[in-house]
């Protein structure tokens, strides 16, 4: 049963002993991971997935400034020393590749930004949004402990056609809200924690044609390996969750997430 791992971060080490992208592609593909979507979202992440995603055929790629890189680019305070202006505007370039099928992830974090950087996390957040447009891709979101915040600019803005909220956090009535507006919502193995009982309530809302499933690798590993590294090959838990929530045979789940999936990203 074929599914895909719609958000994952492969440019980061994982494993002891370090595990190569080869192999982690391989792990995944024999459990039935059989394509990923890899996310680069600062420069450097960018840079390294354009070059991945033409290498590995398993993998289409997403780029874009994170809502934490994005202030400090506009503060002039990035480790890298490039401005907002110049690393947009590399994150554009990289977004016209065949390979790359997504803005993001991108949006509002008030968890790791003080609200010094906010208004500069909403005016790039706001340029990612006219760029999916302009390039007529989906939209991933990146949104921590700011749901209104987000749900307000999107309204504002309008959202692009195809907007997935990468790894779901709000709960059962934004979880209608967004199913509304004709949003996605994708989850990760935060789904399968013992104390994520409103998380499962909002899958439990959210209708099977709305839902992806991610890893966010190598973060938000799934019970029972919380804690250690996560990577693609651990789908199936969290797909297992999302069968058993939605109360539908698991063969099914995956069929209705890969054909989803497709129909944002388009073809491998």
């Amino acid at each position: 049963m074929a599914v895909v791992d719609n958000h994952c971060h492969l440019e980061f080490p994982a494993g002891e002993p370090e595990l190569t992208v080869e192999a982690r592609l391989a792990e995944a593909a024999a459990v039935g991971v059989d394509r990923v979507v890899q996310i680069g979202c600062e420069l450097e992440s960018a840079r390294w997935t354009a070059d991945a995603v033409e290498t590995f055929p398993s993998l289409v790629g997403g780029v874009a400034l994170h809502p934490n890189e994005a202030p400090l680019h506009a503060a002039g305070t990035h480790p890298s020393g490039v401005g907002y202006a110049d690393a947009f505007a590399e994150i554009a370039a990289i977004a016209r590749g065949e390979r790359i099928r997504v803005i993001g992830e991108t949006g509002l974090d008030f968890f790791r930004t003080s609200e010094d950087g906010r208004d500069a996390q909403v005016a790039a957040f706001r340029d990612h949004i006219a760029l999916a447009k302009e390039l007529d891709l989906p939209l991933q979101i990146h949104d921590r402990d700011a749901h209104a915040e987000v749900l307000d600019v999107l309204e504002r803005d309008g959202a692009p056609e195809r907007t997935v909220f990468h790894c779901f956090s709000g709960d059962a009535a934004m979880a209608r809200l967004c199913a509304h507006r004709g949003y996605y919502l994708s989850f990760a193995g935060t789904v399968t924690f013992r104390n994520a009982a409103g998380l499962r309530a909002a899958l439990a809302v959210t209708p099977l044609e709305r839902v992806l499933v991610e890893t966010d690798a190598p973060f938000l590993t799934p019970h029972p390996h919380r804690g250690a590294p996560n990577a693609p090959y651990l789908v199936p838990l969290t797909m297992r969750t999302i069968a058993q929530v939605k109360e539908v045979d698991l063969g099914l789940a995956c069929t209705t997430i890969s054909r989803t999936t497709e129909s944002l990203y388009g073809p491998w």
